[in-house]
């Protein structure tokens, strides 16, 4: 199933577990937000907005803020000693789309994408202290030498 969302301004086509990086919204990492200007549905039976599709709404997931990179305006006037130099960055929210719903659904309970955790390193695995080892049999050289 997919769906035609609207926000800020712009149209994106999205499907479930989708990232998807749009004009920046309120909220903080990893709060859920619901997106309710959706233009159509999609699948078996697709469904169109006039303008919205009644009901519908989008769940994601804010996976973080960014900004893009740095956009100049730069404006000259030749021989009249004149210019102008302006930058501008925009600010993004990569969001992660958890669930498509229409009319009367509701939302799981958990996520369908279970984030996993990196393993844990044992004792084991840590590397072993060598330089340690190599100055305790310096320093004993150094003093039988004496």
């Amino acid at each position: 199933m997919f769906a035609v969302i609207k926000t800020g301004g712009k149209q994106y086509r999205v499907a479930a577990q989708q990232k998807l990086t749009i004009g920046r919204i309120a909220g903080d990492v990893g709060s859920t937000v619901e997106l309710g200007e959706i233009l159509a549905l999609g699948g078996d039976t697709p469904s169109f907005g006039a303008p919205f599709v009644e009901g519908a709404r989008v769940v994601a997931e804010i996976v973080e803020h960014n900004r893009a990179d740095k956009v100049i305006a730069f404006k000259k006037r030749r021989r009249q000693n004149s210019k102008r130099k302006r930058g501008h960055r925009q600010e993004h929210t990569v969001i992660l789309i958890t669930d498509i719903l229409a009319k009367g659904q509701e939302a799981d309970a958990k996520p369908k994408a279970a984030k996993k955790a990196a393993p844990a390193k044992s004792d084991a695995e840590a590397p072993a202290k060598k330089p340690a080892a190599k100055k305790k049999a310096a320093d004993e050289a150094a003093k039988t030498e004496e």
